[in-house]
């Protein structure tokens, strides 16, 4: 630990200046290249918000790190078919124990955030005890960190980022020449396969739970959608019919995402704000009740209005994968 408090990296950790010159893919190349060009440029990200996120003074830094590793979990899952499986699936794993390492400390900076937002708005009276429930999410936030930072320090972390820098750093392995490989645009249309099976599994008006599922798959078909459409460009580099109705695709599934996110953002608050009255150390007084339950109100109304209009998103994002 430095003297601020923050996580040293150790010195044998690989950082992006081990990493060269950015990776390039050109529409000509083989499909697996511009997944390796994808990991490239996700790593760079990931390996580029790490300091920050050991310093701890900008959330801001957390939240891209955790988003690139994400980005690449996501490739790897969707060109699974391009890769050697083995070599995918235990990467993916190795960038999961990362993610469930940055997600806790993560998420409390948005509860946090969100809670210190609403209790900015209650009268005089009621501030104290609004602020006593948000400081029981600040020390359990404590906590989280210093877990995040002993795996930031760890030498399975020092040789996740070695094995991506290497992965990067050569071609990709592939499975047997005999496996087909699907075009990258397959991988865009099956996992809106996927997507479009699960609405019609779940219907207009699913339990919360599911609505989550969605936006999980949502968001696998937005990122796996990144990663095909800088391919589809012509020799000259300009973008052909299918990456705009690619991009079209994207754009309508970043709104469904962001219905389905603010939602779930919603229901993990009212849940939390419930918790968080038995976790005071005290038995709540009536002022911290009266808080909570108003907090619990808000959010509920808002996870409402979102429900009403998640299914519109869909529906237009629905049109948009018809063209692929």
């Amino acid at each position: 630990m430095g003297m601020d408090g923050a996580a040293q990296p150790p010195a044998n950790l690989y950082g992006a200046a081990d990493l060269g010159d950015p990776l390039t893919a050109g529409p000509r190349d083989p499909a697996v290249e511009h997944v390796r060009a994808l990991l490239d440029k996700r790593l760079r990200a990931m390996l580029r918000h790490e300091p920050g996120v050991r310093d701890g003074s900008d959330i801001e830094e957390l939240h891209q790190m955790r988003v690139a590793v994400r980005r690449m979990r996501a490739a790897l899952k969707a060109a699974r078919p391009l890769l050697d499986h083995t070599w995918a699936d235990l990467l993916r794993a190795d960038l999961g124990r990362l993610g469930r390492a940055l997600g806790p400390v993560r998420d409390l900076d948005v509860m946090i955030d969100r809670l210190r937002g609403q209790v900015a708005t209650l009268p005089s009276a009621e501030l104290a005890a609004g602020e006593r429930l948000v400081s029981v999410l600040e020390a359990e936030r404590v906590g989280a960190r210093a877990e995040m930072l002993d795996e930031l320090d760890s030498d399975r972390h020092a040789a996740l980022r070695r094995t991506l820098v290497e992965a990067v750093s050569a071609p990709l392995p592939e499975p047997p020449a005999q496996v087909a490989r699907p075009e990258l645009i397959e991988l865009v249309r099956a996992e809106t396969r996927k997507l479009t099976k699960a609405v019609r599994r779940a219907g207009p008006n699913p339990p919360d739970m599911t609505l989550h599922d969605l936006r999980i798959r949502t968001k696998r078909l937005r990122y796996t959608g990144e990663l095909v459409e800088p391919a589809m460009r012509d020799d000259d580099g300009a973008r052909t019919d299918d990456a705009r109705r690619v991009r079209k695709m994207l754009k309508a599934a970043e709104g469904l995402q962001e219905v389905l996110g603010d939602h779930q953002d919603a229901c993990v608050a009212e849940h939390r704000i419930r918790e968080l009255l038995d976790e005071l150390g005290h038995a709540p007084d009536a002022h911290e009740v009266f808080v909570g339950g108003r907090l619990v109100e808000r959010e509920r109304a808002r996870a409402e209005a979102l429900r009403e209009q998640w299914w519109d998103a869909w529906e237009h994002l629905a049109e948009r994968a018809a063209e692929l």
